[in-house]
């Protein structure tokens, strides 16, 4: 849809001449090393400032004073149980966030580390829900030269000595180490997942060094993208007169970031695996009870490079070999004793004590020569332990089994693997890239927005099953065994249609998979194939026994496990979903089997109920967990997929956006990829997510209303009556789910959804339309008439999904125009993105913080928006300010932890946060799937009559069903089917 070349007039294009010298860069012009044309780029020695956080006025304040208590009483009562609460603005970091990140490293679900672009290895998100931002500065890359006639001598570091604690005179740790790269001349290139440092004579000036970064994130390949491992080839190139002896040093503390490192018992050993890969294997006990680690560093030993460890030394004097020891054998030497790799596991390390290992590879380079050496850092936590005790294996165990020594296999496959894995990455990438219509600037932003699937805090199970565990005493569990508790089971014919009902009753002796309290056991894989979901017993408000089977794909073969990913790592909660809804085109353009399945998640959870009693802290009153019904806000925190809603500001089963976005993410989904296996099995829970939201159409006009407080994702932005947000999603879902119905054969259905819309859509626009854009809502109130960013959120699915139009063209431009005329140009030129709300004198809607902030996805969904209705240029000038403000030299410093969001003045709320994904629905729009753009161009709505009687919705029954796990013809599945 994008036509000619966008912006003649501004800088598109940062090539990398500007960085680095032509000469060098044809020097590694073979095997990868030169860093691509289209990068992110930042000179090594670039000043990474700290980060400014937003505030609230005086007059937000006031208004969220009690909001502010009961939040500070409920962070201190989760602590006080060992438990971080889920949002919690009053806990600092010890380190205070910079602009110094970088490409992460490791694939999805397996826990993360980060990289800064200098460097420094930092971000670790190894246990789930736990983010140490603070670097581990003994983790590093050096290097040793010497030449021919022992005349020229280089030893340093490969990272800026800018870090506070460098620098100690005597010290035996870090600072005896030569920290002498000026960064000048170096150079940091991102294009995730790979990312190239170029070193470009420094240290050595006739040496040219690249360091290519590789992850193995390898759309639609659910095996490797799964691995926790990530490899570092550098290509070596001697521009000098004499033959040099180069030895690359990689260092690595025995630490999973914080103060992790001194907690003891932490033990180290050398390895030689096969085809010439050695290292050191370093076993990490973690504190809490959690699952141990294993780290693995290691190098390939070639014809020409020969590979030494040390499997051990420490930062302080007391170690038996110190840091300065280890420092002075390398310049001395330039290589360790072979003899280290018997020497077998080390002694454990005591309290207090931090235990490093070191992994060197030397070289000889001739003059005017070449050379390659490959490094890898992997690190296996096979188990994922939830705090409330739940335990479940990593996707990758189902390829590398549960032990820790898998982290060595893992280093082998990677450095025999990586060549392999880097064509795939650029078959991927190439299309956009080289696509001459697109800006510089969105080409790598896009690619490099997807950091977030590795480092925002991703989880990765490998079974299909979520099993329960329950710890209480044995009397309290005798007592459940017999408490009676009921499940309803719909039979469904092939067309959709419920024919019968059967409600059981029965024991929890019924459910054998259930675990109780064993702390070594891990709730994964028992549960069998003809399980119910229990839902709680009626009035009964303490703790849900429940075991489930989440809804998967018929074929088990193709079963890529279970995902989670952060709304943020401030805001710790599982796929939150208002949020999920802006993010999910990622997953479904590069892992459709994902996506899915995380909607499987929500669609079984729709058709549960949680009758915990939990105070929203909002208002202070107590209302229940979760309501058959209503789609959940997220997939809990401590206990995801069995304790859901982790979330407690508001009462989430009143807002009115989860529902209808759970509804046009399915029909999105379904239409993308035509899977009739998925919409069969979600169909029901689509029909309840419709008819639940009946309850808030009060008035009887067809379209929902708002109920006076934040209850939908802006969760501070009050909305009065018909509002332009959720109307237009309410409308939307409709449609979708008429034509979902339509497809899937539920005739009677179909013509209920599309009545109501007929009825709903005039309303919507007679109530909010105004001649140019969609009030903000109905009401009386002094921003009623606000311009808001997101008030066409319903077309962008709709348009997305290949239905038609919520409304005429003229009206989704006009309404678009304003929004670009408004929301982004009247924002310090276009430079910033979109914000939220404008009054229509041009002046920026303050009724609350969110109202005044710029959220970062939500202007990619506009620009997306945009491109769909034929605004290209409108499009590209209003996602462009999220670049210029975030990733660009001249902006804030937010690359690779785009927030939430950042006010006019560039200060931020909620570092590394899920809903900047929506950047792939820009691409979405761009390149709309074969499905969507093959399907019958006939009005979907058209081919729905509409019988006179059909005006109201039926009452079913909205209890637990079972869903079908098969299509084809329903021969083994829990539908009766009537063909």
């Amino acid at each position: 849809m994008v036509s000619g070349n966008l912006f003649h007039c501004r800088k598109n294009s940062w090539p990398p001449e500007e960085y680095i010298s032509k000469s060098t860069l044809q020097l590694f012009d073979f095997d990868s090393a030169s860093p691509p044309e289209q990068a992110w780029r930042r000179k090594l020695n670039g000043h990474a400032n700290l980060l400014k956080e937003f505030s609230v006025t005086f007059v937000e304040a006031i208004k969220m004073v009690r909001l502010g208590i009961r939040l500070w009483s409920y962070v201190r009562e989760e602590a006080s149980q060992g438990r971080k609460a889920p949002i919690d603005p009053f806990t600092r970091e010890s380190c205070k966030p910079s602009a110094s990140q970088g490409v992460p490293l490791g694939g999805m679900g397996s826990g993360s580390i980060s990289r800064g672009f200098r460097g420094e290895f930092r971000q670790w998100q190894i246990i789930p829900g736990t983010c140490e931002a603070s670097p581990v500065m003994a983790n590093q890359f050096s290097i040793f030269v010497s030449r021919d006639g022992g005349g020229k001598k280089y030893a340093s570091v490969l990272a800026p000595g800018q870090h506070e604690g460098l620098g100690k005179d005597g010290d035996s740790g870090i600072s005896s180490w030569g920290w002498n790269l000026d960064g000048q001349h170096s150079t940091y290139h991102a294009l995730f997942p790979r990312a190239w440092t170029v070193y470009d004579g420094e240290p050595d000036p006739e040496l040219k060094v690249s360091c290519r970064q590789i992850s193995p994130f390898i759309p639609h390949n659910y095996r490797d993208s799964s691995l926790p491992t990530a490899v570092f080839v550098y290509t070596l190139v001697n521009t000098g007169r004499e033959r040099a002896k180069v030895s690359l040093l990689f260092t690595w503390a025995n630490s999973i970031g914080g103060n992790s490192h001194l907690s003891g018992n932490h033990v180290n050993e050398p390895f030689i695996d096969e085809d010439g890969v050695s290292g050191v294997l370093l076993h990490h006990k973690t504190a809490k009870g959690n699952p141990p680690v294993t780290f693995a560093i290691a190098a390939c030993e070639t014809q020409n490079v020969s590979v030494t460890v040390l499997p051990s030394f420490g930062l302080s004097e007391g170690s038996c070999i110190t840091a300065k020891d280890m420092w002075d054998k390398m310049v001395q030497d330039g290589q360790f004793d072979r003899d280290n790799f018997s020497s077998g596991p080390s002694m454990p390390s005591s309290p207090g004590e931090t235990l490093c290992a070191a992994v060197a590879a030397s070289a000889w380079v001739e003059p005017h020569g070449k050379c390659t050496v490959a490094f890898s850092l992997s690190w296996s936590s096979p188990k994922v332990k939830f705090l409330k005790g739940f335990s479940y294996h990593r996707r990758y165990t189902k390829f590398y089994g549960t032990s820790g020594k898998a982290a060595q296999t893992l280093a082998h496959d990677a450095l025999t693997n990586y060549k392999r894995w880097e064509e795939e990455i650029e078959k991927w990438q190439r299309p956009v890239l080289m696509d001459e219509r697109l800006p510089e600037w969105y080409k790598f932003t896009l690619f490099n927005e997807l950091y977030f699937l590795v480092a925002g805090g991703t989880v990765w199970i490998d079974s299909s099953f979520v099993g329960k565990k329950a710890s209480y005493d044995q009397d309290h569990l005798a007592r459940l065994k017999n408490d009676d508790v009921k499940a309803v089971e719909a039979k469904v014919s092939g067309r959709g249609e419920e024919v019968s009902r059967t409600t059981t009753t029965t024991t929890l002796d019924g459910f054998p998979s259930i675990e109780y309290d064993d702390e070594n056991s891990t709730s994964s894989s028992h549960a069998s194939e003809d399980e119910l979901m229990v839902p709680l017993k009626r009035g009964y408000t303490d703790r849900s026994y429940q075991t489930y089977k989440v809804l998967e794909p018929g074929n088990t073969e193709e079963d890529v496990g279970r995902f989670l990913y952060l709304e943020g790592v401030e805001y710790v909660m599982w796929c939150t979903y208002d949020v999920h809804f802006y993010a999910s085109y990622a997953l479904l353009e590069l892992f459709p089997k994902i996506e899915l399945n995380i909607q499987r998640d929500f669609a079984k959870a729709v058709l549960s109920e949680d009758g915990r009693k939990v105070r929203f802290l909002a208002e202070g009153k107590y209302g229940i967990r979760k309501v058959r019904g209503a789609v959940p806000h997220d997939l809990g925190t401590h206990d995801p997929w069995n304790e859901m809603n982790a979330y407690n500001i508001h009462d989430t089963s009143r807002w009115k956006d989860l529902n209808t976005k759970f509804v046009l993410q399915v029909y999105r989904d379904f239409a993308a990829t035509r899977d009739m296996s998925f919409g069969v099995d979600v169909w029901p829970s689509v029909r309840a997510a419709i008819e639940y939201m009946e309850q808030f159409d009060r008035d009887g006009d067809g379209v929902i209303e708002n109920d006076g407080f934040p209850d939908q994702t802006y969760d501070t932005w009050t909305v009065h009556g018909i509002s332009a947000y959720c109307g237009c999603l309410w409308v939307a879902a409709l449609q979708a789910a008429a034509a979902m119905a339509h497809e899937l054969g539920d005739q009677e259905f179909a013509e209920t959804c599309k009545s109501k819309f007929l009825k709903a859509r005039p309303v919507l626009e007679a109530e909010l339309w105004n001649g140019s854009y969609f009030n903000y809502d109905s009401g009386s109130s002094s921003n009623s008439k606000s311009i808001q960013a997101d008030q066409l959120a319903g077309q962008w699915y709709t348009a997305s999904s290949g239905l038609p139009p919520l409304f005429d063209d003229f009206k989704i431009k006009s309404a678009l125009r304003k929004i670009y005329d408004f929301n982004v140009m009247k924002v310090r030129g276009g430079r910033m993105g979109a914000v939220n709300g404008m009054h229509p004198n041009g002046k920026i809607d303050e009724t609350c913080m969110q109202s005044r902030e710029i959220w970062t996805g939500v202007t990619y969904g506009v620009a997306a928006t945009m491109i769909l209705a034929g605004m290209e240029e409108e499009a590209f000038k209003t996602a462009e300010g999220i670049f210029l403000a975030g990733w660009s030299e001249e902006g804030f410093g937010y690359w690779f932890q785009t927030p939430e969001a950042w006010s006019t003045d560039g200060h931020y709320r909620s570092l590394i946060y899920m809903r900047p994904l929506s950047i792939w629905g820009m691409q979405w729009a761009l390149s709309l799937p074969k499905a969507i753009l093959d399907a019958p161009k006939i009005n979907v709505m058209d081919r729905i009559h509409v019988s006179s009687s059909n005006t109201k919705f039926f009452n079913h029954e909205t209890g637990v069903r079972r869903i079908a796990t098969k299509a084809k013809c329903f021969g083994d599945s829990v539908f009766n089917c009537a063909c």
